[in-house]
């Protein structure tokens, strides 16, 4: 008991850490990070070759995801991205454009289009998802609610999963729960690097 209340003070200390530097880019710093994070996964084997991609749309300070969800878009991807419910799990949508989003919980946005269920994650050929941080093992660290994780265990071993991240984000050393989902590969404005298993 008390080993989980130390990992949780530490995602804490470590979540504040990373928004604090998050509070500091710059709108111009945010929008070149989201086109070169676009690139690198645009270019990226898994993404080229998948059909269907879990996505998500970025709120605040997040690593954009808007150029990102258009280039998928334009190469002819079916994009989804999350519903969150009332207890914080996920369900997923089609997302066909930024007229057909509304506010969604916890300062979200999401489609009005309809709703595909929790279980749908596990059709998606790769799975692209928001943090904070990411260890080399990859270990994620995201707000806390445990969305992500939940969503992770439903995706089939072998899926791509990557988490978006800014330069200097990963890899960091992130505090483990037993409940915690791992992630496959990052992708930072500086590239997209794969996760080990150690």
């Amino acid at each position: 008991m008390a080993l989980e209340h130390g990992a949780a003070a530490a995602k804490t200390a470590l979540r504040d850490q990373i928004l604090t530097a998050r509070g500091r880019r710059s709108l111009l710093q945010q929008r070149e990070d989201a086109e070169a994070i676009a690139s690198h996964l645009l270019a990226c084997t898994p993404v080229r070759r998948a059909a269907t991609v879990a996505a998500y749309v970025s709120v605040g300070r997040e690593p954009g995801t808007g150029p990102l969800i258009d280039g998928l878009r334009a190469a002819g991807k079916r994009v989804v991205v999350p519903v969150l419910l009332g207890d914080n799990d996920l369900d997923w949508a089609e997302y066909t454009g930024p007229d057909d989003l509304v506010s969604g919980g916890r300062g979200t946005l999401q489609p009005a289009t309809r709703r595909l269920g929790p279980e749908s994650i596990g059709t998606a050929d790769v799975v692209l998802t928001p943090g904070l941080a990411v260890s080399t093992e990859g270990h994620r660290l995201g707000r806390g609610g445990g969305s992500y994780d939940r969503a992770l265990g439903r995706v089939p071993v072998g899926t791509f999963t990557c988490t978006l991240l800014y330069d200097g984000e990963w890899p960091l050393e992130v505090p483990v729960d037993p409940h915690d989902r791992r992630v496959t590969a990052v992708a930072t404005p500086g590239g997209v690097s794969p996760c080990g298993r150690a």
